[in-house]
């Protein structure tokens, strides 16, 4: 079975609003990381991350406690290898949100469990007006993101789907769909 579900986009293409769908219509477990970024006002601490320091970051790091690291824009994300191992012995199906690096470092530890999807938006334009719609970044960060949106696209042969984010409902259903003719059916969208 290929529990460990991984999902990545360039930052504005829609992944985090995809795995929200994805919770609210399934009974799949959302992966919660770490990370040493700010809170924002709509997130909960141990439900949409956990914001640790850097110094706690840097420790777990040192312990081996991360499946896979990544510094974004000068923060660093993290994914436990216990809420993975748990997954994995447990058969439940675990849904991570991660960059391109993580859905890779994630397959290469546990191939025979992962599912690597990676989501576009409908187009370059589409992600920078939904960018500045967010309004959580400024111009330069923006800029930024978009920088490294041509990093990520050359990571999209090596994931095993592609969706295409042009509407939240459709790319949920496909990514459902994807799901259950990997695994034979074991989830209900709603």
């Amino acid at each position: 079975m290929r529990n460990l579900i991984t999902i990545s986009a360039p930052s504005g293409a829609g992944k985090t609003t995809l795995c929200r769908a994805l919770q609210k219509q399934t009974d799949i477990k959302f992966s919660v990381s770490c990370t040493t970024r700010d809170q924002r006002d709509y997130e909960i601490d141990g439900v949409d991350y956990y914001f640790i320091t850097d110094k706690e970051f840097k420790d777990r790091m040192d312990n081996g406690e991360f499946a896979e690291t990544e510094n974004v824009h000068g923060c660093l994300y993290g994914t436990l290898k216990e809420s993975i191992d748990f997954a994995i012995s447990t058969s439940e199906i675990l849904l991570f949100e991660v960059d391109v690096k993580g859905s890779m470092s994630i397959k290469e530890l546990y191939p025979n469990q992962t599912m690597t999807i990676f989501v576009l938006p409908p187009s370059l334009e589409h992600l920078r007006t939904r960018l500045i719609k967010r309004g959580t970044d400024s111009e330069e960060r923006i800029a930024k993101r978009l920088e490294r949106l041509e990093i990520e696209i050359e990571y999209k042969e090596k994931f095993d789907f592609t969706v295409i984010n042009d509407d939240i409902q459709r790319a949920t259903k496909e990514i459902i769909s994807i799901i259950n003719k990997q695994n034979e059916g074991v989830i209900h969208g709603s």
